[in-house]
């Protein structure tokens, strides 16, 4: 999104206008005072032109253009209510609930009063609007911090403040120094020469380097004469065009809630047809028998209506095996999830007060089913910060640091950095620990004054000084930044320029050099030149260069130097740092003038002026002397690589999608660890056409796969099962690791419908996957073809406003925050400030989450379907007359009170194994990848134990019951009596079965499990009291039969049978699965009770210099046309520039210890598994 900051007047289309987030840029270098004078663009959905009037909201407002307010809120007073019951009541389980609540009122089919449906369903509804109504008051409360930005606009001719939510199209908007922008402005009058402006964009794409914007060339020049200009505003920007619409998300489970609820339903209709059945055979052979007793007349009631009748009776009565209470549950347990990610302290960036936020919570345990990572790469796995680390200068390395025996050691916090206090205009953030290259300054070493003095003369940087004195550069990349800093500190220091000019000191003499041409960069020439003419006279031509491109341009003497920096590159490459060639050569004045000559006249030229003046640079940019070569460290934000590494030890694939040029996301592949020169191959698609890029994806197929794969055409040939199982077997067959990089153009002839699948192919089958100069559209369709033909779980992170679609459209979106912006906090599901945070995020509370929301699913349909099943076994003994076989309260309370504390208390604070085991071991969130923990197969294995559990706890009491008289001799086999023991032993058995099934226990566990017993015999009593009853009797009919019951002790036995013979089945079965057959988690868990004490920390090994290809600096956001700016002084201030801010730099060290984590890892798994086999 470079260049959608400023739009011109009346081209703006069709494209939907997105609520959540506005385009902000950043202004750098306008004066404080006189500012810069703008006015704002805004379209309307397939807008062709627009007429606006400057100054004249009066006649602006007939066009009805949208406003500049942004939204991102559902409600408000007045629709919350009646929206959020019409959402509410859209569940399925809602809409059941209330139907039964209406069958209930019906005196004919309830065998149940109304209160024990409503009681839950009023419960759930409001704890549901609650949560909803805080969520959209956080919404609310982020949409006004940034509506309520400030402004100046021009009103009634005086520039008054004003909220950028009340900015109308047409409004003329004076912008100073460092101010934000929230909206799309057109430039018109700027206080900087030519009517230039410096834009940083890092809250829309997330880089920090400058990008000059020209003023009209018709209003650059009125300054502050505003009230003759017209303009136009809004938030109906490019970027909201490309941001995607907002998509509710659900995860896999709520899915497979859904169908897995639809498949109770009719496992309930089957339950009432059965019974149904059953009654209209019983009214019809026995019922008779009791007409005369019920004083019913003959042919009163048939046994077809009464059977009609009880299956309504019935499926209000069993309704429970679909409870209601599950939904709220699982929502309070994703909230608590939310909270602990919020409040955990080790993804809590102190250095910014940036702490994690879920933004969601409705998404946690798909954090624990993530298969593809989309990732950005500025802003997002770096930095954005140059640091200038090595050099070689005439055949010696400087930049290393060498022990009392010169052996070469790492760079550590001990070591003492070179001192450039002493030089008042050094940069105080610089450092460096080679102290050899200060003292070849100070010995005169001309190679070394040549080699620092061509980095303060060859690049495009600008200087200025601050109200304090300070030297300031302001740079269009950050790789240049870094050299002409380095310079600076060395003594070196350019000071400023003009178009003939550039000024610098040398080791504190000012030398001025006269500019005689400068030769752009271009990403053909892949190197930039100047030719200047010292004090001396001399004319020299300084180049600086990818080393490729440059050593081609070197004369032949320079071959025993050549061999030897070509050494050093490799080395220096090796670690990961970028390279850039220095060479010169000395012209001679006659020759100069001669080729200077020819140059003006090829640029006068009219036809083929390209061609000439680039044949005019080749021919002077030979017979270079070669000077050495420096080395730039791209700084990756902390922790990339280790996150990078443990990630892929997840079977995580992370993709790159990035709109830099090639070099600079291959450069960050190297970098990060995802591209290695041990790669057995690095797929290159650049295709103009879609002919060519169909092409080249099958030649790279057939070198993955080999010639005697029968390849398709790229249509979908068979069932997409079928399709997800052959892709799967191939994926296993693949041996090796290999790369895909695509470029944007390649990209978009390869997403079309003949060719995707060649390339999802493809790029299924890479380790790494890299997608360059992608637009917005293009990261969001990648992200979509993912999802639609891999059925697998997606996630995309990014830190600016062209992330958003990308987010958006992934299942889960991360955004970077901090000094990047808002745009992609705005649009996820879950920020943080740093990358290396999302390791975290996803192996311990993305997997914790997964882990315990199975758990809970699990626990909870086997305890509902062995509460409710009691009431289908009863049926066949009473008649199949509805009758429920425990207490209505009893019934109304169970999943509400009894049962529901403990099954929360483990779906929020359950633990496998710790956090720290949970990252040191990644192959422990395969699991959730493979859906093992809760899918149909799991449900129907729950549902067979709630079966089993039910029959017990109803045919053991009903056999020992039956002809069997009490301890005072008295029959003791009477239904209340029969109820209560019943009700007992389901609340102790559920409450063994939790406790059996909890991992990790808290005070809060303990509280939860065994004070629900406690609580049931609490209500138990109250409820059949004499005292209640007096009050109630019509609800409490149940008087003293707790007293009586449980004083029995045959009762109790009964109760201790009922629950050993449905716990030990479970007991020995898992048992003996922990023992046969453990899974990884099951050794850890062992492991851990093992180990009685900390584990020693593991040491740290060297970091090994790896071998790999070296990379050009000018990779990196190096643009063509700043060399025509400068020689041309359109950029150039007549006078001292106000005080503005300087380049900020900030130094953090990123060591690599992969090995140390890949060994930690496998040293981890050999220590679970000595005896075992690992299975999942």
């Amino acid at each position: 999104m470079k260049d959608d900051f400023f739009f011109t007047l009346t081209t703006f289309r069709g494209g939907a206008s997105v609520s959540g987030g506005i385009s902000v840029g950043h202004l750098l270098r306008p004066g404080e005072r006189s500012g810069i004078i703008m006015f704002c663009s805004e379209k309307k959905l397939r807008e062709v032109e627009r007429i606006v009037k400057a100054n004249d909201r009066e006649y602006n407002e007939k066009f009805q253009y949208a406003d500049n307010r942004i939204h991102t809120s559902k409600y408000n007073i007045l629709t919350f209510l009646p929206i959020n019951l019409f959402e509410q009541f859209q569940r399925v389980a809602n809409a059941y609930f209330l139907c039964l609540l209406i069958l209930q009122l019906i005196p004919e089919i309830s065998s149940l009063t109304w209160f024990t449906t409503i009681v839950p369903l009023v419960l759930v509804i409001t704890m549901t609007a609650v949560k909803d109504a805080t969520d959209d008051y956080f919404r609310h409360k982020s949409d006004n911090q940034v509506n309520n930005r400030q402004s100046e606009v021009l009103i009634n001719s005086k520039l008054q403040n004003e909220k950028w939510m009340n900015v109308k199209v047409g409004d003329i908007i004076k912008l100073e120094n460092n101010q934000f922008v929230a909206a799309d402005l057109l430039l018109l009058s700027s206080s900087e020469p030519h009517g230039l402006c410096y834009v940083e964009t890092a809250e829309l794409d997330g880089e920090t380097n400058l990008k000059v914007r020209h003023a009209l060339s018709v209003t650059s020049e009125l300054g502050a004469d505003i009230s003759r200009l017209a303009g136009f505003d809004g938030p109906d920007t490019k970027l909201m065009q490309n941001s995607g619409k907002t998509k509710f998300k659900r995860t896999s489970i709520d899915r497979l809630m859904n169908t897995l609820v639809l498949w109770i339903f009719g496992f309930l209709i089957c339950l009432g047809i059965i019974l149904a059945i059953g009654n209209s055979i019983w009214e019809s052979q026995t019922g008779d028998q009791f007409r005369t007793f019920l004083f019913w007349n003959e042919g009163e009631k048939s046994s077809v209506f009464s059977g009609f009748l009880t299956f309504w009776s019935y499926i209000i009565i069993l309704n429970t095996v679909v409870p209601i209470s599950l939904y709220v549950s699982v929502e309070v347990i994703r909230l608590g999830h939310s909270y602990f990610i919020n409040w955990d302290r080790k993804m809590y960036y102190s250095r910014k007060a940036i702490p994690a936020v879920a933004r969601t919570t409705t998404l946690n345990e798909e954090l624990g089913q993530i298969e593809y990572i989309f990732s950005d790469k500025t802003g997002t796995l770096t930095q954005n910060i140059m640091t200038f680390k090595r050099c070689s200068i005439n055949g010696r390395i400087y930049g290393e640091v060498h022990d009392d025996l010169d052996q070469k050691t790492e760079i550590t916090q001990e070591k003492e950095p070179v001192d450039f206090s002493v030089k008042s205009q050094a940069d105080r953030e610089f450092q460096f620990f080679d102290h050899h290259l200060m003292e070849s300054i100070k010995m005169g070493d001309p190679k070394v004054h040549e080699f620092l003095r061509l980095l303060a003369l060859c690049h495009t940087v600008m200087s200025e000084e601050n109200s304090a004195g300070e030297l300031i550069y302001q740079v269009q990349s950050p790789d240049e930044g870094a050299l002409v800093t380095a310079a600076r500190n060395f003594g070196f220091i350019f000071k400023s320029r003009t178009p003939e000019t550039i000024t610098i000191e040398e080791l504190g003499t000012l030398v001025t050099y006269q500019l005689l041409a400068f030769l752009d960069f271009n990403n053909t020439r892949k190197r930039m030149s100047v030719i200047v003419r010292n004090p001396e006279g001399q004319i020299k031509l300084y180049s600086k260069g990818a080393d490729t491109i440059l050593f081609e341009k070197l004369h032949p003497s320079n071959e025993v130097l050549l061999s030897l920096t070509s050494d050093h590159l490799s080395e220096f490459a090796g670690e990961g740092l970028r390279t850039l060639a220095i060479a010169y050569r000395d012209l001679d004045d006659k020759y100069f003038k001669e080729w200077h000559k020819m140059l003006e006249d090829a640029n006068a030229a009219t036809e083929e002026r390209d061609e000439r003046i680039a044949g005019l640079y080749e021919e002077i940019e030979r017979d270079l002397m070669l000077l050495g070569a420096t080395a730039v460290e791209d700084k990756l934000q902390e922790g990339v690589i280790e996150t990078v590494t443990s990630l892929s030890l997840a079977n995580i694939k992370i993709w790159v999608l990035t709109g830099d040029k090639q070099e600079t996301a291959i450069n960050i592949g190297y970098a990060c660890n995802m591209l290695t020169d041990d790669m057995n191959d690095v797929f290159v698609i650049a295709g103009n056409n879609a002919v060519e890029v169909r092409e080249e994806l099958r030649k790279a197929k057939q070198n993955l796969f080999g010639q005697n794969r029968n390849f398709s055409n790229g249509h979908v040939v068979c069932e997409k099962k079928q399709q997800l199982e052959l892709d799967s077997i191939v994926e296993e067959t693949i041996t090796g690791d290999y790369a895909l990089i695509i470029n944007g153009h390649s990209l978009a002839h390869a997403l079309e419908s003949d060719v995707k699948n060649d390339l999802l192919e493809l790029a299924c089958m890479c380790k790494t996957v890299i997608c360059c100069r992608v637009t917005p559209l293009q990261k969001a369709q990648v992200v979509e073809l993912v999802k639609k033909y891999r059925n697998a779980v997606t996630l995309a992170i990014g830190d600016g406003a062209n992330d958003v679609s990308m987010i958006k459209s992934a299942h889960i979106g991360v955004g970077i925050s901090g000094q990047e912006g808002l745009q992609a906090v705005l649009a996820s599901d879950y920020s943080f400030a740093q990358f290396r945070y999302l390791q975290r995020l996803l192996l311990v509370h993305g997997r914790w989450s997964y882990f315990r929301m199975c758990k809970f699913l699990c626990y909870f349909f086997y305890k509902n379907f062995a509460f409710t099943l009691v009431h289908f076994w009863f049926g066949f003994f009473c008649g199949f007359s509805a009758q429920t076989v425990y207490d209505q309260w009893f019934i109304t309370l169970f999943n509400i009170v009894y049962t529901s504390l403990p099954v929360l208390a483990m779906g929020i604070f359950d633990q496998d194994v710790s956090d720290q085991n949970s990252v040191d071991c990644p192959q422990l969130y395969k699991p959730g990848q493979l859906n093992l923990l809760f899918n149909k197969r799991k449900f129907f294995i729950c549902v067979l134990h709630g079966i089993y559990t039910s029959l017990v706890l109803f045919f053991i009491p009903y056999g020992a019951f039956y002809n069997v008289a009490g301890e005072d001799g008295q029959h003791i086999a009477d239904y209340q009596s029969f109820a209560v023991t019943m009700a007992t032993s389901l609340v102790i058995v559920v409450s063994v079965q939790i406790a059996l099934d909890t991992s990790y226990w808290t005070f809060i566990n303990h509280v939860f499990i065994w004070g629900s017993i406690a609580i049931y015999f609490s209500i138990l009593f109250t409820m059949h009291s004499n005292g209640i009853f007096g009050i109630f009797p019509n609800q409490f009919p149940f008087v003293g039969n707790a007293r009586h019951s449980l004083t029995q002790k045959c009762i109790w036995l009964v109760i201790l049978l009922t629950t050993v013979a449905s716990v030990m089945p479970v007991v020995a079965f898992r048992f003996l699965k922990v023992d046969l057959y453990p899974t990884l988690s099951d050794q850890i868990r062992r492991w851990q009770k093992a180990q009685k004490k900390a584990r020693p920390p593991s040491s740290r090994r060297p970091r090994t210099r790896r071998s790999s290809s070296r990379r050009s600096g000018y990779a990196f956001a190096h643009q063509e046309g700043y060399g025509e700016l400068i020689t041309s002084g359109k950029n150039m201030r007549a006078k001292n520039p106000p005080p503005t801010s300087g380049l900020e730099k900030t130094h953090y060290n990123s060591t690599s210890w992969i090995e140390n984590l890949c060994k930690k890892t496998t040293d981890t798994v050999s220590s679970f598994s000595q005896d075992k086999t690992v299975k999942l």
